[in-house]
């Protein structure tokens, strides 16, 4: 015997949300948010700490968190999170300029990678 199916019957399986869609629309501004965060405060220890950071690196950083905060007020666009996981790739790319941008990438990437599985699982 099995358990109680989460599918309604007649309907697709809820959440539990009372509006799922911002939630999750929020969960991406949220992350990208973090992410711009991060990135702009990053800049000075990986200039202390990690060695020489160009300008075209730190350029990078600018444009990168100026993306993710235009992306971020942007979420309700359907294309949003496509290009949320292109920023990732950009950042992973910039690794090309500086080592700590790589690993900066590769956490932010496993971040957005959760944050597409939670959207699926919610909004299935």
């Amino acid at each position: 015997m099995t358990g109680p199916s989460p599918e309604q019957p007649g309907g697709p399986r809820r959440s539990g949300l009372r509006n799922p869609d911002k939630a999750v629309r929020g969960l991406g501004a949220g992350t990208l948010s973090l992410e711009a965060l991060v990135l702009l405060l990053a800049i000075q220890p990986i200039r202390v700490v990690g060695g020489d950071l160009s300008g075209a690196a730190i350029g990078a950083i600018v444009a990168l968190a100026v993306a993710c905060v235009v992306l971020a007020g942007m979420m309700r666009r359907s294309w949003a999170w496509h290009a949320g996981t292109v920023v990732q790739g950009l950042l992973l790319l910039s690794g090309l300029l500086h080592w700590s941008l790589l690993v900066l990438g590769v956490i932010f990437s496993l971040v957005w990678a959760y944050a597409w599985h939670v959207r699926r699982v919610i909004l299935g």
